[in-house]
């Protein structure tokens, strides 16, 4: 793979910004993130088809490219969640429940104190009372 990669990469990503955009806001959310849970849903299901689908054992294996371009590209801008999940799964298949355990508890944990600590941080940064 040369360069090409890149750029299947890069339309994918923009491609699947703009659906993540797109389908979080076509679903309400007044009380509940639903658009965000329903594209982490749906992301989760896409990169699992197309990683068994498209696989080198797969009915129809496609070229790195055309993986890239959707696992990726398409599904780490539509969501990284996807990314997670089928990283998560492979660990499960693998018989590694102990790391699969600590995938799912280390990145929910761990990206919570994250984006509180981020939160700090930028609140600190803004002027005090807005003004």
């Amino acid at each position: 793979m040369g360069w090409q990669v890149y750029v299947a990469v890069t339309l994918g990503s923009a491609l699947g910004g703009l659906a993540r955009y797109l389908m979080t806001n076509a679903i309400p959310s007044e009380d509940f993130p639903w658009g965000t849970v329903m594209v982490n849903i749906t992301g989760s299901f896409i990169i699992g088809f197309v990683a068994a689908l498209t696989a080198v054992e797969g009915r129809v294996p496609a070229s790195a490219e055309i993986r890239v371009f959707v696992m990726a590209g398409l599904c780490g801008g539509f969501t990284t969640f996807s990314a997670f999940s089928l990283q998560t799964l492979d660990l499960v298949r693998e018989d590694q429940w102990l790391a699969a355990g600590g995938n799912v508890v280390a990145s929910v944990v761990l990206c919570l104190i994250a984006v509180w600590l981020g939160h700090l941080a930028a609140s600190a940064l803004n002027p005090i009372n807005g003004g």
